[in-house]
């Protein structure tokens, strides 16, 4: 049973191993300027970006067990007479959800829920999850807060949520048409009938409550950059009041991303990587071609921490990036979760049958738009 439960373990957290080892190889490559003791290593993590995603960890959390989006979800579905109309309804709704509490919650509030459907009703179970995966993938790009890449360029680009909100929803608002646009290609206009789906998650309306007055007044927070004193009271003020978010909630993400921050900071003061990246950038496309060709490579997330301090550019790099999240599965880590979540025989297969040509499409008109 333990080794069971320590296999399970190495499986879940392989990304936080993977940056731990790295870590050691790293202190001895890098320039001795580079590593000034434990302070030096903590100069390179960005904190108002970790102090951002967990005060938005908690109250998406808060949201999500509170049952108020699940019943949303499902009071959506409930009106759909259509398998297309049921794939555009839960693109459109993971999209708009992913732009608000993220794109991770949102496939876990919308997977759930497909799964939960295909249990009464005959669906392409596997193509739904997909699109869902995708649809996350360009709904969160048009948020400050929709991805950990979004809230990173955020802090670091050192303009307003409304700002970085307008600039990114050129992007963001092309790919989901695209997406959209794919819908009738992969799915039938059949009618069906959608049943009641299985039982809702109990409301807890003061917890829906808390969490949606608090999601303004913590983004205000983090747009004043006070990022890090809020998301103390956040964690604080839910620990006196609903412990049962911060019992739930992915910890060891908050140390992924610290581990990142040191591990590509560290990254980049090779010397052989100081000289080529600023090179590469220099190449016609910059920052946006190599956001998204690094996010095919490393993931998106990564791509946007390690090529931030070579570039001022955050808006060619957010939408690299973004669009660098199609392709190759690796290229955000919403997309393992999605097929993670559905265990079906080659449905890695038929992720990048749809994914590689929304790369394709959504780059070039990426690169269109920024003419």
């Amino acid at each position: 049973m333990l080794t069971d439960r320590f296999r399970r373990w190495l499986h879940a957290e392989w990304l936080l191993l993977v940056l731990l080892a790295a870590l050691p190889v790293l202190l001895l490559l890098a320039p001795a300027e580079a590593v000034r003791g434990p302070a030096g290593l903590a100069a390179l993590v960005d904190w108002k970006t970790v102090g951002a995603l967990a005060g938005l960890m908690v109250l998406s959390r808060g949201l999500e067990i509170s049952g108020l989006i699940d019943r949303a979800g499902r009071a959506l579905v409930r009106r759909l007479r259509s398998e297309r109309g049921l794939a555009v309804a839960l693109v459109a709704f993971a999209a708009a959800l992913a732009a608000v509490v993220t794109n991770d919650v949102a496939l876990f509030v919308t997977v759930p829920l497909t799964l939960g459907l295909a249990r009464r009703v005959t669906l392409p179970v596997g193509r739904l999850v997909i699109f869902q995966a995708l649809a996350v993938n360009a709904g969160s790009a048009a948020s400050p807060v929709g991805n950990p890449q979004n809230l990173f360029l955020w802090q670091v680009s050192g303009v307003g949520f409304v700002e970085f909100l307008l600039a990114m929803l050129p992007i963001a608002g092309v790919m989901l048409a695209l997406l959209l646009a794919m819908v009738p290609l992969g799915f039938a206009a059949r009618a069906i009938t959608v049943p009641q789906t299985d039982s809702p998650l109990p409301l807890d309306r003061r917890l829906a409550v808390v969490s949606l007055a608090a999601y303004p007044l913590f983004l205000g927070l983090v747009n004043a950059g006070l990022a890090l004193p809020g998301a103390v009271a956040v964690i604080a003020g839910y620990g006196l009041a609903h412990r049962a978010v911060l019992r739930g909630l992915d910890w060891p993400l908050l140390a992924v991303f610290v581990l990142m921050f040191v591990d590509l900071g560290l990254l980049a003061r090779l010397p052989v990587l100081a000289q080529a990246v600023p090179a590469a950038l220099d190449l016609p496309g910059g920052a946006y071609l190599l956001g998204a060709a690094l996010s095919q490579v490393i993931s998106n997330v990564p791509a946007a921490i390690f090529l931030a301090p070579f570039t001022e550019d955050w808006r060619a790099l957010a939408w690299g990036v973004s669009v660098g999240g199609f392709g190759l599965a690796i290229g955000s880590l919403a997309n393992l979760i999605a097929l993670r979540l559905v265990r079906q025989s080659g449905l890695w297969g038929q992720f990048h049958l749809w994914s590689l040509p929304m790369l394709a499409l959504a780059f070039a008109a990426g690169a269109a738009l920024r003419l």
